[in-house]
């Protein structure tokens, strides 16, 4: 059974069919063993599952239905048709991020079979992904935002769920963590006294400790002494943040309370936020606020846990106050301070 939802999993389809000898479906299943092996998360081998699905019964629609069978120029074909593909409900194309994750799959794929000789060559080896996009967050939190949405929680509703979700985001703001490792925090991984948090099996199944600010610690301590008592079940799991019946918080439970929260505080240009995204909206903000505030960008890789200091450098392109201020300084078509005529004024 599930820990977290007390239902056992249903069945997992793979792609291919069963029925062809040396076909997709036997080797999916084989690759999908060979990474829980490996120890990847369960999160990612479902997304792989996922993503070389499409592939297989892109292949299996042209009668394509062994890996034998796939050439350079086929895989550069599907290629194309995920470059050209349109979701039917907005006829959108798919994003950057979820063209190369197909590619990738398929090139990983290929790669594991060249390597245990189930093919004679990697067709995929020279397989090119997309261009990565240097996108920036499109709107990050002032510090007056995030204190808007903080304290737009019910603290005083008589279910003390109000309480907890204050507690959730002070956390999420405080060490910048994203949405999974917060619900996936245990009683006994947030140290009130030295003001840290364990951050157990984060993305890339590594732990950190990070530190935690005194008030999100100050709530922390009041979601456990008032609330979390009321939402525990006969055997207490050790989960730090409970749902409404006493099971462990969700990721998406956690996006909708954080979405909640934004329109609650009525910020208007948060407003399309997706549900999914609304729980990075801190993690951006913490780093971009303490960026200006002066902090090492070594320091915000350490802290937010990212494997590569090219990922923590996009906030140095989003914390534009210190720009700002050279730019008054020395850019030379600035307002003149001393004119008192109202000639002087720009019109």
């Amino acid at each position: 059974m599930s820990r977290r939802t007390g239902k056992k999993p249903g069945p997992l389809r793979v792609a291919g069919d069963v029925a062809t000898a040396g076909g997709f479906h036997g080797y999916l299943a084989e690759f999908l063993e060979h990474m829980a092996a490996r120890q990847f998360s369960a999160h990612t081998v479902k997304n792989r599952r996922i993503e070389l699905g499409y592939f297989i019964d892109w292949c299996e629609a042209r009668s394509i239905l062994r890996p034998e069978e796939v050439t350079r120029a086929m895989l550069e074909n599907y290629h194309q048709h995920v470059f050209h593909y349109r979701t039917k409900t907005s006829e959108a194309p798919l994003s950057f991020q979820t063209q190369t994750k197909r590619l990738i799959s398929v090139r990983v794929f290929f790669q594991w079979l060249a390597r245990g000789h189930h093919l004679l060559y990697n067709p995929a080896s020279e397989l090119e992904l997309p261009r990565p996009q240097e996108r920036l967050p499109r709107h990050i939190l002032t510090v007056a935002e995030v204190e808007q949405v903080i304290n737009a929680t019910d603290v005083l509703e008589p279910s003390g769920l109000g309480v907890r979700d204050r507690a959730m985001l002070e956390t999420l703001y405080s060490t910048g963590m994203r949405r999974g490792e917060l619900v996936n925090l245990r009683t006994d991984d947030v140290d009130i006294e030295r003001g840290t948090v364990l951050i157990r099996q984060g993305k890339g199944k590594k732990d950190r400790v990070v530190p935690i600010g005194e008030r999100a610690c100050r709530w922390i301590e009041k979601y456990l002494y008032t609330v979390r008592h009321d939402y525990v079940e006969a055997e207490d799991t050790g989960d730090l943040f409970l749902a409404r019946h006493g099971e462990a918080m969700q990721g998406k439970q956690l996006s909708v309370i954080v979405k909640k929260a934004i329109e609650t505080a009525a910020l208007d240009r948060f407003r399309d936020t997706h549900p999914n995204a609304a729980g990075h909206l801190f993690r951006h903000a913490c780093a971009t606020h303490m960026l200006e505030n002066g902090a090492d960008i070594r320091f915000i890789q350490a802290l937010l846990g990212h494997a590569d200091l090219s990922t923590t450098e996009v906030y140095t392109r989003v914390s534009i106050l210190q720009l700002k201020a050279v730019h008054e300084k020395t850019h030379p078509a600035r307002l003149a301070r001393v004119a008192q005529d109202s000639e002087a004024w720009p019109a």
